[in-house]
C-alpha cells in the first residue's frame, strides 16, 4: 500500500484520494529535550514514524501537522519549544476544518506526547460536534506501552520504548555512548505513578521534579533488532483498535485508496 503524503501530492491527487478515501491521520508530537542520548524531535519521529504506517494500512492521506506541541514542563531546558495551548488548539481546529471542508469525513490524531492530551480530546470533540465529521484519536505512546510492557518495556521519559521509536526512524540518532543511569529524585517513582492516574492526580510542571537530568528510564533496554518492527507493530495495533472504535461509531469501515502515489 502506498503513504498518501499530503506534503508530496499534486493538488489534483490530494482531491482524487480523498474522493476515495475520505480519510486523513494527523500526527502529533513535540519538540523538547530528550537527554544528552536523543534527539529534541524524538516525539515527532514517533508520530509520524506511526503515522504514516497507519495511512499506509488504511490508504489514505497523510497530513503533517508540525512538529511543535505544548509541552511546559520543559520549558528552560536547551531545545525546548513550546507552543500556548490557544495557540496549538488553533492550528488543530483550523486544519481540521479545512481538510474537511476539503471533503475529509474521518480524522484520525495520532498522538504521541502526554501533555497533549486535554487539549486535542477538547477540540476533537468540537470539531466534530461543529462540523458532523468522525473524529477519533488514538494515543499510540500508550499503545506502545501496552504492546511493550510484557517485554520489559516501559514509556518513560527518553528511556526504552522512545528510544526504540529513534531507532526505528534512524539509529544514528541514538547516542548509546551516551546512556547513563539518571538521576532520579526520591520521590520520582510516585510522582511518575501519580501524575498518569486516572482517578485523582496532581501536576508536575517541572520534569526536574522527577530526575535532575530532565529525562529517566533505562534506554539500554531498546534493541535494534526490535526497532524493525516498532512502526508496523504500534500502527497495527492502532488499527485494530480503530476498527473496534468505527464499529461502535457505525463508521463504515473505509476501503484502501488506489491513486497513484508520489
Amino acid at each position: 500500500m502506498a503513504v498518501y503524503d499530503l506534503l508530496r501530492l499534486p493538488s489534483p491527487d490530494v482531491r482524487e484520494v480523498i474522493a476515495r478515501m475520505p480519510v486523513a491521520v494527523i500526527p502529533f508530537g513535540s519538540v523538547e529535550q530528550h537527554g544528552a542520548h536523543l534527539p529534541c524531535g524524538t516525539d515527532v519521529f514517533a508520530a509520524e514514524g506511526v503515522a504514516k504506517a497507519l495511512a499506509e494500512k488504511l490508504g489514505c492521506l497523510f497530513v503533517p501537522f508540525g512538529p511543535y506541541g505544548t509541552t511546559a514542563p520543559h520549558v528552560g531546558l536547551p531545545g525546548t519549544i513550546s507552543l500556548s495551548r490557544s495557540t496549538f488548539e488553533g492550528l488543530i481546529r483550523d486544519i481540521s476544518h479545512q481538510l474537511i471542508d476539503g471533503g475529509v469525513k474521518l480524522l484520525i490524531m495520532l498522538n504521541w506526547h502526554e501533555a497533549h492530551s486535554s487539549a486535542i480530546q477538547s477540540v476533537c470533540a468540537e470539531v466534530q460536534k461543529e462540523t458532523g465529521a468522525k473524529v477519533v484519536l488514538a494515543h499510540a505512546h500508550f499503545v506502545a506501552q501496552r504492546i511493550y510492557a510484557p517485554e520489559g518495556g516501559r514509556l518513560t521519559h527518553a528511556g526504552s520504548i522512545e528510544t526504540l521509536a529513534v531507532m526505528a526512524h534512524d539509529p544514528s540518532l541514538v547516542h548509546a555512548d551516551r546512556f547513563k543511569t539518571p538521576h532520579r529524585t526520591a520521590k520520582a517513582e510516585a510522582l511518575d505513578a501519580m501524575r498518569r492516574s486516572h482517578e485523582v492526580y496532581g501536576f508536575v510542571t517541572d520534569v526536574r521534579d522527577l530526575s535532575e537530568d530532565g529525562w529517566y528510564g533505562d534506554p539500554t533496554w531498546a534493541k535494534p533488532e526490535a526497532a524493525v518492527h516498532f512502526t508496523d507493530r504500534v500502527a497495527s495495533e492502532v488499527a485494530n483498535r480503530l476498527f473496534e472504535v468505527w464499529e461502535v461509531l457505525g463508521v463504515d469501515r473505509p476501503n484502501p485508496a488506489t491513486a497513484s502515489a508520489a
